[in-house]
């Protein structure tokens, strides 16, 4: 077909009356309308995921924060790579890609071993220098205990705006090369409460779970009649 008038497009339907064209596709219609669907639904939740993540870096760029919006590693099984790919093209960070980018000690892992500083020093000792620690932390105290401990990364977990404030400010204060991670409780709402110029990572589980995604179809359209 003539390159104007293509046989197949995938189209997101902003309106009956504006259709963006965002991609062609050609070959034996049976062979693409078999693979139509997971095609759609790839393109959907991936491009859902990557506008809620631009949206998230805009408002943090015009409030003049200088951290990182962040995913995490609620993702849906077997579909990581391509979330974790969609917060990328939105501008967010990914956080870790996997078990491997980086050791993170949650409160199973502390009661476990016995308390924090116990957990970050085996950690440590097995993972060796190359790796960053962080450390999930319910209190200032326990975010002390941590980066006292060796912890390259403390997430203030489930803090209050006013809470997280506070205690950013005195870990950073004690423990300035620490980075301080803001997560729980957080979504696009109330995002710019979390801002502080203490805090260098603000992680949200819902730019991958309950994320509405964008709206594509595919249309069969017309041959058109070439213009050589």
């Amino acid at each position: 077909t003539h390159p104007a008038c293509p046989s197949l497009a995938l189209s997101p339907e902003q309106s009956p009356e504006v259709v963006t064209i965002t991609a062609v596709v050609r070959g034996p219609a049976r062979d693409l309308l078999l693979g139509e669907r997971p095609a759609l639904n790839c393109l959907a939740r991936a491009s859902g995921i990557a506008t809620r993540c631009s949206r998230l870096q805009s408002i943090a760029k015009a409030a003049g924060w200088h951290g990182e919006v962040a995913g995490t590693r609620k993702t849906t099984p077997g579909f990581r790579l391509v979330e974790k790919y969609a917060m990328l093209v939105g501008g967010a960070s990914m956080h870790r890609q996997d078990l491997s980018g980086m050791v993170m000690l949650k409160d199973n892992h502390v009661w476990a071993s016995g308390s924090i500083t116990k957990a970050v020093k085996e950690t440590r000792s097995v993972c060796g220098f190359s790796s960053k620690i962080e450390v999930e932390c319910q209190s200032t105290a326990e975010g002390r205990e941590a980066a006292a401990a060796g912890a390259d990364v403390v997430m203030l977990d489930n803090f209050t705006p006013e809470e997280l404030h506070s205690a950013a400010k005195v870990l950073k204060t004690e423990f300035p090369a620490v980075l301080i991670e803001a997560s729980g409780g957080v979504t696009p709402e109330n995002l710019p409460l979390f801002f502080s110029p203490d805090v260098d990572i603000i992680s949200l589980g819902c730019i991958t779970q309950g994320c509405p995604v964008a709206d594509f179809s595919l249309k069969v359209q017309k041959h058109c009649a070439s213009s050589m």
